[in-house]
């Protein structure tokens, strides 16, 4: 496995912390959170370090993708580098929603469109996932596939909630936090499993079903 598809994991790893980071805050600050705010500073320090660990999510991300996408043309047979630029589009998505939580304390931002955003970040990830298990067998295969299909399925939730088809009753509602908080540690979850298959190349390779395995 070439060494700069490999070093990329640590990239991955920053991503899930982040996104981990934000998943607690979101629940501390919930309807029965125990750091809630009350005053204008607490709000404003909040949302700075929401904001920043997605922002940070998101170009760690970015990062991971456009490493990995520099094997492009070697004769890697990994779907992780053919579909790299699907990790790209994740990472944009994500930095676009720590940019909107840090204007948030300007200016109110419709939950609506962090929705659209999250739906992006999902099928990214999701897509990716699926196209990855593709290229596995046995138990990494069902473990991909099962996470790029709760992927999808979080997509399919959130647009829900952007056509109303599903409704967030009452609103605001303690649901939007716990469904935001749900995502992201989910997808918390998802990039460490992300930057564990880079570590663990060998365990990868015999489960491969086509292609030239690559040379150290």
């Amino acid at each position: 496995m070439d060494q700069r598809v490999i070093k990329s994991w640590p990239l991955l790893v920053l991503c899930g912390i982040c996104d981990a980071i934000f998943a607690i805050i979101i629940v501390s600050i919930g309807p029965n959170g125990p750091l809630a705010p009350h005053t204008a500073a607490q709000i404003r320090g909040i949302m700075e370090t929401m904001g920043g660990a997605a922002l940070a999510a998101g170009a760690c991300t970015i990062a991971a993708g456009l490493w990995t996408a520099r094997k492009r043309k070697s004769r890697l047979p990994s779907t992780w580098l053919s579909n790299s630029w699907l990790l790209v589009l994740n990472g944009l998505a994500c930095g676009a929603l720590g940019t909107l939580v840090m204007l948030g304390m300007s200016r109110p931002v419709a939950f609506r469109t962090i929705a659209l955003l999250i739906v992006a970040m999902a099928v990214s990830i999701g897509w990716f996932e699926l196209a990855g298990a593709r290229t596995l067998r046995g138990l990494e295969e069902w473990l991909l596939a099962g996470a790029g299909v709760v992927s999808v399925g979080f997509a399919g939730v959130f647009l829900g909630f952007v056509t109303g088809w599903i409704r967030l009753r009452p609103s605001p509602s303690g649901q939007t936090f716990y469904w935001l908080a749900a995502y992201f540690a989910f997808s918390a979850i998802c990039m460490l499993g992300l930057a564990v298959g880079q570590v663990r190349p060998p365990a990868s390779m015999h489960g491969l079903r086509t292609g030239i395995l690559p040379t150290a």
